[in-house]
């Protein structure tokens, strides 16, 4: 027992060792699995490269995917969670289960700009490089085709049907200008507003109406205004969809769509009373009423988990990726909603060495260049070697920390 009175410190406890990585022959067997079915992998992103959809759309895709997966040998669910364009795919009966999470959506007008063409297909070749060596591993693979990530918040509807029930790690990739394993995002919320006023000519009796369109233009200034009072990373910006069709008549009514960024999920709520009252003020200084509504669920700010982090840093080193960059949140996704539920990792891939960027259309001619094919293999094998890690880490008795 500790004398009470010593004041001599306690020496600092050893730092626990790092638990083993799988051994090298496992690794290579997954390498070598996954560069076998090298040009199956490149030509399904391709195909979903050449076939656009945008999001709860993409039948196509989802569809690929899903039976690449059951001619494979993976028990198959499609649809999945609720959703038409959705599905589950597993493998493996060990006790510790791995979701590897394939996105597939494209941007309206710009197809695939945001690549997800390639983490669908880097997901798929996760899956198929473990497939053989996960009863060996003690791991069960559950591959997720998850839609509407650009819009929509599919992840976060399947998460409230239960498809990330029971999962020990969630991962997946994303092309990106540079390379970044410790991927931030922002925390967005949606917000459609609506005014409704009343209609006028605007000479002979404009004293009746009641101008939606002004209504509107008042909350953007307030806005404008409040910006000044915002904390340096908040984010609040839209677009105005409706407001009249004629200047000689007073528009009886007006529409915006607005996003609400911050740098973490329990900030939105602050933003989003902010921001309501802007819009309020617009309808109390013009007589109009006002409506507003949530289109979608919230997008959570994305919390990676530092074992995992490490696991797939020394795996993406090892197979000579560039090294890491640290940047602070510049996206959303709603695998921030998984991340905040289930250890996860998000770690991005550089395809375009700085020349572009996702939702720019140089990006989308990025997403099937040989260097965007190179990161498509890198991120799969990647993914395939860090399950790996942490299985035999956990069946040492191991839990990255």
């Amino acid at each position: 027992m500790t004398d009470p009175h010593d004041e001599t410190p306690a020496p600092a406890p050893a730092p626990a060792p790092a638990p083993a990585p799988a051994p090298q022959d496992v690794k290579s067997r997954i390498r070598e699995r996954i560069e076998e079915r090298r040009d199956v992998l490149l030509d399904l992103s391709r195909r979903i490269h050449g076939h656009p959809e945008t999001a709860f759309t993409e039948h196509r895709a989802a569809a690929w995917c899903a039976e690449l997966l059951g001619d494979q040998g993976f028990a198959v669910t499609a649809p999945a969670h609720g959703l038409d364009t959705a599905f589950e795919a597993v493998t493996g009966g060990g006790p510790l289960t791995v979701a590897v999470v394939c996105e597939y959506d494209a941007l309206p007008e710009l197809g695939h700009a945001c690549g997800h063409n390639l983490i669908a297909a880097a997901g798929i070749g996760a899956a198929l490089g473990l497939a053989p060596l996960a009863d060996e591993l003690g791991l069960c693979v559950r591959v997720l085709g998850t839609p509407a990530e650009e819009r929509g918040a599919g992840k976060e509807l399947m998460l409230r049907q239960g498809a990330f029930d029971g999962v020990d790690a969630a991962m997946m990739v994303h092309p990106c200008p540079f390379e970044m394993a410790d991927f931030r995002s922002f925390a967005l919320g949606t917000l459609s507003v609506t005014y409704t006023g009343r209609a006028a000519h605007p000479s002979l009796n404009p004293h009746e109406g009641r101008n939606a369109a002004d209504a509107l233009t008042v909350a953007q200034v307030a806005i404008g205004l409040l910006r000044q009072q915002l904390p340096p990373q908040w984010r609040v910006h839209g677009i105005t969809t409706e407001a009249g069709s004629a200047p000689n008549a007073i528009p009886d009514r007006a529409r915006a769509e607005y996003e609400l960024r911050a740098l973490a999920a329990e900030d939105l709520t602050e933003l989003r009373d902010r921001v309501e009252a802007c819009f309020r003020a617009g309808a109390l200084a013009t007589g109009c009423e006002v409506t507003l509504e949530r289109p979608e669920p919230d997008y959570l700010d994305f919390r990676g988990d530092p074992g995992l982090i490490r696991l797939w840093t020394a795996n993406a080193r090892a197979l000579g990726r560039p090294e890491p960059v640290e940047r602070p949140p510049f996206a959303c996704t709603d695998m921030g909603n998984v991340s905040h539920v289930v250890p996860s990792i998000h770690p991005v891939l550089d395809i375009s060495d700085g020349a572009s960027g996702p939702h720019e259309a140089a990006f989308a001619e990025a997403a099937v260049s040989a260097r965007a094919e190179r990161a498509l293999l890198d991120g799969a094998t990647a993914m395939a070697w860090t399950a790996a890690d942490l299985a035999w880490a956990r069946r040492a008795g191991h839990r990255p920390a």
